[in-house]
């Protein structure tokens, strides 16, 4: 089997994070609002789940339901945000926006990557809802800091996504597909197999991860079971 794989687990709070990382979760992706799909969590969210685990961090930048940025005082605001989560001292990031025409709009995420100078970050499931995945990987190519795709594949998820899911993972290294892609969205725990087999190395879980739904805490044992399918 190839390196250990990444897994990724979404935290709303210290509790989540503490048992997402006794359970052997990789990273954090620190949000808010599971309701409107994880927007911006406060700044003393981040700062409180910081001092709690020592696993990394990343937080989305997202502050409305949907992958429209809004207008320019939202775009501002969200700028903003991320510099006060900087200066937190967070370093990590997630974010992904669309324009009309199902494009990347690069001035937001130009915009917010100012702030990041630098960071690394994911660029979220926008991609499933990309008018052309192709041609939005390679207008982000050149972007500072991008090193993940959080994708199912398709926006029904990963059960409706998994050729594209397949079809994308034989074109790493290729312009636009040197950043890892990381499976999240619906994904099941029967298909890691299938998905590590083609040279996946990163999984995305949320839901998953709590034994009742985002109605309750992430569960230590239920991370463990998702690090052992990804360690076999």
């Amino acid at each position: 089997m190839s390196k250990r794989a990444v897994l990724e687990v979404i935290a709303l709070d210290r509790e989540d994070a503490i048992a997402a990382a006794a359970g052997g979760a990789d990273r954090l992706e620190l949000v808010a609002d599971m309701a409107a799909d994880g927007l911006t969590p406060p700044v003393e969210t981040f700062s409180g789940i910081r001092a709690a685990v020592d696993i990394p961090l990343r937080v989305m930048l997202r502050l409305a339901d949907g992958f429209a940025a809004g207008a320019a005082g939202d775009v501002a605001a969200l700028a903003r945000i991320a510099r006060e989560l900087r200066q937190a001292g967070a370093d990590e990031f997630v974010l992904g926006f669309l324009d009309e025409s199902g494009n990347a709009d690069l001035p937001t995420v130009e915009a917010l990557l100012a702030e990041l100078d630098g960071c690394r970050w994911t660029f979220h499931r926008a991609i499933d809802r990309a008018a052309d995945r192709d041609a939005l990987r390679k207008q982000l190519a050149d972007l500072p800091g991008l090193d993940t795709y959080l994708t199912a594949g398709s926006a029904a998820g990963v059960d409706d996504g998994m050729p594209t899911l397949l079809a994308e993972a034989a074109r790493r290294g290729e312009p636009g597909y040197e950043p890892r892609l990381m499976v999240g969205g619906g994904l099941r725990i029967e298909q890691v197999p299938q998905l590590r087999a083609a040279g996946i190395d990163a999984f995305h879980i949320g839901g998953a991860a709590r034994l009742d739904g985002w109605n309750s805490p992430v569960s230590a044992e239920a991370v463990l079971k998702w690090r052992t399918a990804l360690d076999v």
